[in-house]
């Protein structure tokens, strides 16, 4: 196995670093079948260390998957991403944060790809990954898919990730507006996923982390019916809990044609500490 994808027991830690910034957040979540799914295929969750030296090389973990594939594959799906992902990152050996995401992003990918390929009733089966990760000051996300992470800033929403889908990359090289992608018969076809092929890029970027700033992490399941504007209005107006209930519960209003979870995070206050 190559040094990217090889696993890694839990007896590996990640490398030593000096905490200077400790994060201290309030944390929500909500999820829910929906009004046409018989089964909940998406996936959330998140890892906070205690350990002084584990959050201040690998900072707090907080994930959205959204699995994909009939008999239940899905599901399995985003459980084996989930978990990959997080063991992966937590105990990976490389210094940087950023290498380490690379690398459980590639544990999870060649780990649903492998089980689709053994279990003919799996086959195919994929997963959207969304993750941010809070280390010292440094906010970081992740994104494989069509999940998303939103983020509210001094009365400001931001969208921090691209969809990987044909109509979003289509939008952003002026081959169709933004109404037509819309109403596109493309509109969900995803050009990356976890563990539909052998490989995946995952983008991964770095953004500064400001007290106060309020994310959400959310599966699909919410912009099919909650337009960016009602997700602003609500992040906007609403503490952590109501944030996620309202959200969910506005995606069930408008149709809950999909499983619909979301995961909030609140930067209550970036503690600095006196680092010898």
């Amino acid at each position: 196995m190559d040094e990217i994808t090889a696993e890694y027991s839990t007896e590996q830690l990640a490398p030593a670093a000096a905490l200077r910034v400790r994060p201290h957040v309030t944390v929500a979540a909500k999820t829910d079948l929906g009004r046409v799914r018989e089964n909940n295929e998406d996936k959330f969750e998140f890892f906070i260390p205690e350990e002084d030296s584990l959050l201040a090389s690998r900072g707090e973990v907080f994930l959205v998957c959204d699995g994909m594939g009939g008999h239940a594959a899905g599901q399995i799906a985003s459980e084996l991403a989930c978990k990959t992902f997080i063991d992966v990152y937590l105990h990976h050996p490389a210094s940087e944060p950023a290498q380490a995401m690379a690398a459980a992003v590639a544990a999870a990918n060649r780990f649903v790809n492998d089980v689709g390929r053994a279990v003919p009733a799996r086959k195919g089966m994929g997963t959207t990954l969304s993750a941010l990760i809070l280390v010292q000051d440094a906010a970081y996300t992740v994104q494989v898919g069509d999940s998303r992470i939103y983020r509210m800033r001094s009365g400001e929403m931001l969208m921090m990730t691209h969809d990987h889908t044909w109509v979003d990359e289509a939008v952003r090289a002026g081959m169709i507006t933004a109404n037509e992608a819309e109403t596109h018969p493309y509109k969900h076809v995803l050009t990356r996923a976890i563990g539909t092929e052998g490989d995946v890029t995952a983008d991964i970027e770095m953004h500064d982390l400001h007290a106060g700033d309020l994310f959400v992490l959310c599966s699909d399941g919410v912009m099919n019916h909650v337009a960016d504007e009602q997700i602003d209005e609500i992040m906007r107006s609403n503490p952590p809990s109501e944030v996620a209930w309202k959200l969910v519960g506005q995606a069930l209003l408008g149709g809950g044609s999909d499983n619909t979870t979301v995961l909030v995070v609140r930067v209550d206050d970036l503690e600095k500490l006196d680092v010898p």
